[in-house]
């Protein structure tokens, strides 16, 4: 979940820990082929047979990793006229495989090459990793695929990420300053990108998913999709009832709900996180809110106002406005592990200083220290959202009741989500409208739910569940976002007992 208004998605948001510590290899001998796939003997259009015919040939890149490049059509009702290129990575099955199982860790505009490399022990469990390749691929417009790009210089997405907008916000002023903004954004985006910017749905990302799966040798799609990537697996068994295999959707999009109704309920998703942690923190030596839970969110409040109207200057001259300390502060809230990290924030900030916020903000972001960004992550996600979603242009008095309304039932976590003009001036119109995915006559889906994640709010994964024809859900009563391998072994045996079994619940396990 990003902060430009109504583009909704999260991205799964792996330890600090992991995400601010790198390595550097001294030498790295040249990769030699391992082993080439054969695609599986199927029936496609003449046009996509250069596609699906395609043998992948996987070379050694790193501690028992294989890695691979795929090519898929740019224009799928275009497929001869261009094509672009998916990178993948696997870590081969430490047992017997049963196929291939692809993962996916949200966004959009996460990496899931990344997530397979460097986090395959947070990804899945040894169980899976001794009866499946674990395949890890970053989707069409992502990271080491052909990516989305929006500029030469970082000032620009520094520009996007964290400028303050002038004028009173959703005045006149300030709404026409944001839509320009993202209206400049857009072009710049294309200017770099070209014509993949037009391609890069969720749509094409799904058809690209089978090509996937037909190309790594496998009859069925075997997928592990989390938060975003709920939506995309989702999306593919809407498009291919019939190749869906065994499918997990954990942290579940509910593709049926409007713009504004996914701002809501992620608001009160990351207040409800953000009291539960307050209760926490008020129970402990050196917590930087004393009182109740109530007066503490009340502080909190007010420190973003004041933020809002009396931004800070950090180090390097960027200036902590309430956007970029709503990113710092809703990034610990993915894990209660990393809920420490707000005990610090709200300390500095409350004496002045922005060291930990502008951490915390530059980590969500993937801004490194030296101004950089290791990633496209806030280019993709942008692109996608602006072509998945149509929740048209909003008039200011509707903008206006709904920022009441979000200040309401979410009082520290609405404003700063409010007046979000979306994709207004965007090179590119949305391609689909929101609705139910049934993906009848699929085999059974699993859909994983949280009861407390700030992220992705539980009655999505409900809603998900009772949309799909064959939808089977998985509660999780705790914190944090998604639950698979990171909550207890009651979530862990169903996932792993349903893809290495088949088994399914006969009934919500209530983990």
């Amino acid at each position: 979940m990003r902060r430009r208004g109504r583009i909704a998605g999260l991205a799964l948001v792996v330890a600090l820990a992991t995400v601010l510590s790198g390595c550097v290899a001294w030498f790295r001998p040249a990769p030699v082929p391992t082993r080439t796939s054969t695609p599986v003997a199927e029936d496609v259009a003449p046009e996509l047979e250069p596609f699906y015919r395609q043998f992948l040939v996987w070379q050694g890149c790193g501690e028992g990793l294989e890695c691979a490049t795929a090519s898929a059509p740019l224009d799928w009702s275009d497929p001869a006229a261009a094509s672009i290129e998916l990178a993948l990575v696997r870590a081969p099955a430490t047992g017997t495989a049963q196929g291939s199982l692809l993962v996916n860790p949200g966004g959009p505009g996460a990496s899931g090459f990344d997530f397979v490399r460097d986090s395959l022990d947070f990804a899945v469990s040894d169980r899976l990793r001794e009866h499946y390749d674990i395949v890890g691929f970053d989707p069409r417009g992502v990271g080491r695929s052909s990516a989305v790009r929006c500029y030469d210089d970082p000032a620009v997405l520094d520009r996007f990420n964290y400028g303050i907008v002038p004028g009173q916000k959703g005045s006149p002023e300030w709404l026409a300053a944001v839509e320009q903004e993202v209206a400049s954004f857009g072009q710049s985006c294309l200017e770099f990108t070209g014509p993949l910017l037009q391609f890069v749905d969720t749509t094409s990302a799904a058809r690209d998913l089978d090509l996937l799966r037909a190309i790594l040798g496998d009859e069925t799609l075997t997928y592990l999709g989390y938060s975003y990537g709920t939506f995309l697996g989702a999306t593919y068994a809407e498009l291919y009832p019939d190749k869906v295999g065994r499918l997990v959707l954990d942290g579940a999009l509910d593709p049926d709900t409007d713009g504004f109704d996914v701002t809501k309920a992620q608001a009160v998703g990351f207040e409800s996180a953000f009291r539960a942690y307050l209760a926490d923190c008020l129970g402990q030596d050196g917590c930087p809110f004393t009182g109740t839970v109530d007066a503490a969110e009340q502080r909190a409040h007010a420190l973003l106002d004041q933020l809002a109207a009396h931004p800070l200057t950090g180090a390097d001259g960027r200036e902590l406005g309430e956007s970029t300390m709503f990113a710092a502060v809703i990034l610990p809230l993915y894990s209660q592990s990393n809920w420490p990290y707000l005990d610090q924030l709200f300390a500095e900030v409350t004496r002045g200083e922005t060291e930990t916020a502008f951490l915390l903000a530059d980590s969500y972001n993937e801004r490194n220290s030296d101004g950089t960004y290791s990633s496209n992550q806030t280019e993709a996600f942008t692109a996608i959202n602006c072509l998945d979603y149509d929740d048209g242009p909003l008039d200011p008095a509707t903008l206006a009741a709904e920022a009441a309304e979000l200040a309401s039932v979410a009082p520290v976590f609405g404003p700063p989500m409010s007046w979000g003009v979306g994709c207004e001036g965007w090179p590119f119109p949305p391609t689909r409208e929101r609705g139910p995915i049934r993906a009848a006559g699929a085999a059974p889906i699993l859909v994983v739910g949280t009861t407390n994640d700030p992220a992705t709010p539980y009655q999505w994964a409900v809603n998900l569940s009772e949309e799909l024809e064959s939808g089977h859900l998985v509660t999780y009563h705790g914190e944090g976002h998604t639950a698979y391998n990171k909550s207890n072994s009651c979530v862990n045996d169903a996932v792993d007992s349903y893809f290495i079994d088949g088994t399914v619940p006969a009934s919500d396990p209530q983990c």
